[in-house]
């Protein structure tokens, strides 16, 4: 079979399209960029909906937790205590297991037991508690002068946080939400250990790169080339981000611009 056909066969396979038999013997190279980068599709797929949806929850969040009335502050405090405190896999054990249990009241809840839909549920809430921590700093960080400029220009209420909290807030959050979205994308390989099946048990690039280290006994070739995968992935977040970074300080002199600078997490 040619380098072509097995990516004819194998491209879509984690979607459920394609040869349904992996690979037995004889692993090429192409036979595990093809599989490894399949999966990635997964891990895309969860990256940029946790991250797009969790941005809304997060602003909530941030702006809960900045609020001086206890009814909206207490319960993001607790959220985002309770979300940053606990380990994201742990999250998926209770996660997994709350849904099979709701599952079994009401019917409408089959869909959350599997992975496209469940696994995703739990990211958005976990990025949404780290995210919406960040918010809240930027929020606390809001230069006084600007508040006080909006209130001489007569600006109130949600005219002033439209036009000059929340601009100003993001441009400070941005370089630490940046960080954020590129360690979510990373923390998409959990779901493979979550226990949440995938869909048509088709699954995500850490699956494959373990099928061909379990097969080859040799974790030296897919366990790279899924590091490979990812650093292209992080390379187009820091650009994309960085392309809103500017048009968030597009305002600023050049000298005065935040510049994006990666600072990964060690641990979760």
């Amino acid at each position: 079979m040619s380098c072509w056909d097995t990516i004819q066969n194998y491209a879509f396979r984690s979607l459920g399209y394609g040869e349904r038999l992996l690979p037995r013997s004889d692993f090429t190279l192409c036979d595990q960029f093809t599989l490894i980068g399949s999966g990635m599709i997964w891990n895309v797929y969860f990256g940029v909906l946790a991250l797009s949806t969790g941005f809304l929850f997060a602003t909530a969040l941030g702006v809960g937790k900045a609020s001086s009335n206890p009814f909206f502050r207490k319960p993001a405090e607790w959220f985002i205590f309770l979300f940053r405190g606990s380990p994201l896999f742990i999250q998926f054990f209770f996660g997994y297991f709350l849904f099979l249990s709701l599952k079994q009241v009401a019917p409408i809840f089959d869909p959350f037991s599997s992975a496209w839909l469940g696994a995703l549920v739990v990211l958005f809430l976990n990025t949404a508690a780290y995210s919406g921590e960040i918010f809240y700093g930027a929020l606390r960080s809001v230069p006084k002068g600007d508040v006080e400029a909006a209130d001489a220009y007569g600006l109130s209420g949600w005219t002033r946080f439209k036009h000059v909290i929340w601009p100003t807030t993001l441009r400070l959050a941005w370089p630490a939400y940046t960080n954020e979205a590129i360690f979510l994308f990373h923390a998409t390989t959990l779901v493979y250990f979550s226990g949440f099946p995938a869909l048509q048990q088709r699954g995500d690039a850490l699956y494959y790169a373990s099928y061909f280290a379990d097969k080859t006994f040799n974790p030296f070739v897919p366990y790279p080339i899924l590091a490979f995968y990812f650093i292209l992935l992080t390379l187009v977040i820091i650009w994309v981000f960085g392309v809103i970074n500017k048009r968030l300080n597009r305002h600023l002199p050049q000298d005065a611009r935040q510049k994006l600078r990666l600072r990964p997490n060690l641990i979760r």
